[in-house]
């Protein structure tokens, strides 16, 4: 017997990868704003720096976000222990680089707490704790380990502003920046994924309502296979002995066309669920579709009275999924129309390079919008002796199938109800017209 394998979960929105990707980006906008400091710093003000180990560091830096951007092409997925170790790279490589550039007398210093507000936004509290470690050592330090800088020391008489005082400013500025972009983009990655989570959760809900519904209407299924087969016996028996009434007669050949086609229907329930028509399932050009569906419904309600709307004859007509489920799910609705107005229902199909739609225009009395809103979500029903279970079965099936079903009231009285649902792209018509 086979198993099916357990449907993948969807990922996580903010993942250690696009946490990376960030980081990535936040560090190639850093050390460029620093490399765009030291070039002023050298070439303006003069600074006695150790021009070759500055520029080593920044050029190991920008090596290792080279082999980053490298790395995010892998199909390995990025761990927090991985993300860890670039943000221990960056705050070794702002040490090395705060060390030759004056160390705690460096302006940029407070920039340490951008890694740190990155880690605390992204990672366990325990890696957190060691970026916040390494810090808490290094500042200390910078303080009496480092190359000085005399320009970042003391201030000149002669000068309007205080170079320290200038840098801390411009450390501050890059800093607020960096972190505000970074936190909010992880805020609405998390907002973002909260919402994936929760529609999630409501489609596991809906499909374990769906599969106890379809076991139940399997088991069913199965029992009137009997009962339809005695009424069609008898119904045969009825007309050969009734054949001198003609209505009789009518009214019994109608009855049998019915039984009949509860018969075909439930024969289809098990050819429809062959797992090879699942997985490469037929299509038709969407009018001869919704002709066999319109069709099949005047046999189920020989009493209904409708008018549709077809598009041009000369505009192109694209293809739909052969399913029987979007077969049954249309005739609901159709049959919701049909009991809700006494008035012809009106029908109208159009449609596009993306998607078909469905309109269906009773002439009842509405919609409550208290309960339009319910529709198709859990089972509500707006007729006083039904389930609600056609409606939400509808949902869920052109839901699967890519599409949406709306309600609306109409301006001109009764209810509007329609159906989107995605037509096939030339690749896959073609190669259903293959088979």
């Amino acid at each position: 017997m086979l198993h099916e394998p357990n449907p993948p979960q969807p990922l996580p929105l903010s993942t250690p990868g696009r946490n990376l990707m960030r980081l990535t980006l936040v560090r190639g906008i850093t050390w460029t704003g620093f490399l765009g400091g030291i070039i002023f710093g050298l070439e303006v003000v003069n600074f006695q720096l150790n021009v070759v180990a500055v520029f080593s560091v920044i050029m190991s830096m920008a090596l290792i976000n080279l082999l980053t951007w490298w790395r995010l092409s892998w199909p390995r997925p990025v761990v927090d222990r991985e993300y860890l170790l670039h943000l221990l790279a960056d705050v070794v490589g702002l040490s090395l680089l705060f060390y030759f550039t004056g160390g705690a007398n460096n302006p940029f210093i407070s920039y340490f707490l951008v890694p740190l507000t990155i880690s605390a936004a992204t990672l366990p509290w325990r890696f957190t704790w060691i970026i916040a470690g390494y810090i808490l050592l290094a500042y200390p330090l910078l303080m009496i380990f480092h190359h000085p800088v005399p320009q970042l020391t003391q201030m000149e008489h002669d000068s309007r502003f205080n170079l320290h005082l200038l840098g801390m400013w411009a450390n501050f500025v890059l800093s607020t920046s960096l972190i505000t972009v970074f936190v909010f983009k992880m805020a609405q990655s998390l907002r973002k994924r909260d919402a994936d989570l929760s529609n999630t959760r409501e489609r596991a809900l809906r499909d374990e309502q769906i599969m106890a519904v379809a076991t139940q209407a399997a088991g069913t299924a199965h029992e009137l296979g009997t009962p339809l087969s005695t009424m069609a016996v008898m119904l045969k028996e009825l007309s050969n002995e009734h054949t001198d009434n003609p209505a009789l007669a009518a009214d019994l050949a109608l009855l049998r066309r019915q039984v009949d086609t509860c018969k075909v229907t439930l024969q289809s329930l098990v050819s429809n669920a062959d797992r090879s028509r699942l997985l490469n399932p037929e299509s038709k050009p969407i009018k001869t579709f919704f002709k066999a569906v319109l069709e099949h419904w005047e046999v189920l309600r020989p009493d209904v009275r409708y008018c549709i709307h077809w598009p041009d004859e000369h505009k192109n007509e694209p293809w739909i999924p052969d399913d029987i489920t979007l077969q049954q799910a249309l005739i609901n609705l159709l049959n919701n129309a049909a009991d809700a107005s006494r008035e012809p229902v009106m029908v109208s199909l159009d449609w596009n390079r993306q998607e078909a739609q469905i309109e269906i225009h009773d002439q009842g009395k509405g919609i409550p919008m208290d309960i339009a809103e319910r529709l198709g979500q859990t089972f509500i029903s707006t007729k006083s002796k039904g389930l609600g279970l056609g409606l939400f079965l509808t949902h869920a099936t052109i839901n699967r199938l890519g599409g949406t079903v709306r309600l609306y009231n109409h301006s001109q009285g009764g209810t509007l109800t329609e159906v989107r649902v995605p037509v096939l792209s030339p690749s896959l018509k073609s190669t259903s017209q293959e088979k």
